[in-house]
């Protein structure tokens, strides 16, 4: 099946895109994926490497300080709220909770992963609220209700796996070492959860796009821009630590479901369209990567020199 995984992510695209509608009615599921795929990843994940790291720490200060300086730059030039707010909660959108699976395969060091993706998923949470106290439509709303209503769509899905793998780690290690066997279909869960959010992005642009096709085209734009600048930034940041492969996923693959749902509550929703396109290249770009990466595995398997 390893040969054919490259065209998963693609094929999920193309019906996304064609049954969107129809697909847009489960999306309520993708939670559920996400928390099996990240109780799968995290029972192999060794907790005494979990250490906050340099890179953690530059990845963090990029999302706070580009986000705010993208927007106060924007308004500066006059630009349309809907994209300066488009752009603040793109760049801070936390990582995406299944970016282990991904960034795994593709060669990256699963603790690393794991590390950022919570205290990434933790700052935001903390600094998402400061930001939308001074922006947005809700800057009456105290701090800690905010901060509580970011952190009950966060924690589910990113805390309760997490320590329920620990959990079976130290007291069920058969029960740990079963799971750990079918780790590789996580990679196929979160296929279906990828097609789920494609139907829900396309059936998203597809509401929001009508009366708005000139915003609906700057938002593409600036998003595919971002989406370039972020996966490269974080690949430099990361060849500097010794894992350019995470440094790149974890600044480039965004939790876009959770964006929407930040710009739709606190700013304006035409807003989270820009999340929305982001979603597209993220996984275009993914699906690239993916097929690259495995056709360069599979070249280096079938050279002379290794089979010797």
């Amino acid at each position: 099946m390893s040969k054919y995984r490259s065209l998963v992510l693609p094929v999920a695209f193309v019906l996304g895109m064609i049954f969107h509608h129809f697909l847009a009615g489960y999306n309520f599921l993708v939670p559920y994926l996400i928390f099996s795929i990240l109780l799968l990843n995290f029972v192999s994940v060794d907790v005494k490497k979990l250490h906050f790291s340099w890179m953690d720490a530059w990845l963090m200060l990029f999302q706070i300080v580009v986000s705010l300086g993208s927007y106060l730059l924007l308004k500066a030039f006059h630009v349309s709220d809907i994209v300066a707010e488009g752009v603040l909660v793109g760049v801070l959108c936390p990582v995406a909770a299944s970016v282990v699976v991904i960034a795994c395969l593709l060669g990256a060091n699963r603790e690393t992963v794991t590390t950022y993706t919570i205290w990434g998923n933790m700052m935001v949470a903390v600094v998402a609220p400061i930001y939308f106290s001074f922006i947005g439509l809700q800057q009456d709303m105290p701090f800690l209700e905010s901060f509580w209503m970011i952190l009950k769509r966060i924690s589910p899905v990113i805390v309760f796996p997490f320590f329920l793998a620990l959990f079976l780690q130290y007291t069920m290690p058969k029960v740990n070492a079963f799971l750990d066997k079918y780790r590789g279909i996580s990679f196929y869960l979160w296929a279906c959860a990828f097609l789920l959010v494609m139907g829900k992005t396309f059936e998203f642009i597809s509401i929001h796009g009508k009366g708005n096709e000139k915003y609906i085209v700057i938002l593409g734009i600036v998003s595919i821009l971002f989406c370039a600048i972020q996966f490269a930034v974080g690949k430099w940041l990361g060849s500097k630590y010794g894992d350019r492969v995470a440094g790149g996923q974890l600044l480039g693959q965004k939790n876009t479901a959770f964006g929407i749902w930040l710009a739709n509550c606190y700013l304006n929703p035409l807003a989270s369209v820009y999340v929305a396109f982001y979603a597209i290249w993220q996984n275009l770009f993914n699906s690239w990567q993916l097929w690259r990466h495995d056709r360069q595995m599979r070249l280096k398997a079938e050279s002379p020199h290794t089979r010797a």
